[in-house]
């Protein structure tokens, strides 16, 4: 069919469930963001009203040292968030790099790094994270401590989870990325701009990433949820993030803690898994219809 081919964005407001999933997802990280201004507490900011219910002055209750849930909510939004975006671009680059690499190579170079990704691929991905983040912190305490760095000495869970979750995550874009590279490096466009002389870094960038980015951008998508979730499960067993600060798993974690047959606290738990729940649902939809949206049959449309 002729006509001036549509994009991506003009694909994405034909498409309801990926606009309303879009706007959630602003929605939440504008909330993220105004924090504490949007709702007036510090979410360290203890209070004598201990596990308050929700009022008009607390819209989300208070927790055990009187601290807004809300703000608490938001705040571990921040982290969350951060955590599954940054791990997800980390595991991006690793992902995307290798899986180009090896499926334009080709031969004994693509036998070599992709039994490298069986083996790793063998291994408990969580078990990894959990070893690294026990491992290292101590020892990325005493570095940040000696060279007088508080700041990031403080953070330190944070950049081991950065670092782990970006780690383990790569490697299932590396295959999904290398089938295609397979598949494009046999097409006339390649063929011809290696017969013009296009050097292999210049095919690879100008040639071959440009018609990855669909895949990409869908796998990004669901990758980004998986990230989120392993941090909160990290964090409620207590290897993720630190008090005070907080996180969504840690929220959880706080929630159930606090559960007895007496009373249940019920503000402390539906709250942050609201959060969660809904954020993680808004992610894996999005990540399904941009799997539709970018299909090539609607592209030719």
């Amino acid at each position: 069919m002729s006509g001036k081919r549509p994009t991506i964005w003009k694909l994405v407001r034909r498409d309801k469930v990926a606009l309303v999933c879009l706007a959630v997802l602003g929605v939440m990280a504008l909330a993220a963001l105004a924090g504490s201004w949007l709702t007036g507490y510090g979410y360290e900011t203890t209070g004598d009203s201990q596990f308050a219910l929700p009022s008009a002055k607390h819209w989300c209750g208070t927790d055990l040292h009187g601290r807004d849930v809300l703000t608490r909510v938001l705040f571990g939004a921040q982290i969350s968030l951060a955590v599954g975006v940054i791990g997800s671009l980390a595991s991006l680059v690793v992902g995307v790099s290798y899986g180009m690499v090896s499926g334009y190579w080709g031969g004994k170079v693509d036998n070599l790094m992709m039994r490298l990704v069986d083996i790793l691929y063998s291994l408990p991905r969580i078990i990894i994270v959990i070893v690294l983040i026990v491992s290292f912190d101590k020892l990325l305490r005493g570095w940040f401590e000696a060279w007088q760095m508080p700041w990031l000495e403080r953070q330190t869970r944070i950049v081991l989870l950065f670092i782990g979750l970006g780690v383990v995550e790569w490697l299932t874009m590396a295959r999904i990325v290398r089938g295609q590279v397979l598949a494009l490096k046999e097409q006339q466009f390649v063929l011809a701009a290696r017969a013009l002389g296009a050097s292999h870094a210049s095919i690879l960038l100008r040639h071959l990433l440009p018609n990855l980015a669909g895949v990409i951008v869908v796998y990004l998508t669901l990758t980004i949820p998986v990230v989120i979730l392993t941090e909160s499960f990290l964090s409620f067993l207590g290897l993720g993030i630190q008090p005070p600060q907080a996180s969504w798993g840690t929220l959880i974690a706080d929630g159930a803690a606090v559960i007895n047959p007496v009373r249940i606290y019920w503000w402390l738990l539906v709250f942050p898994g609201l959060a969660m729940g809904v954020t993680l649902l808004c992610l894996n939809l999005l990540g399904d219809r941009m799997r539709d949206i970018l299909d090539p049959r609607q592209l030719k449309k």
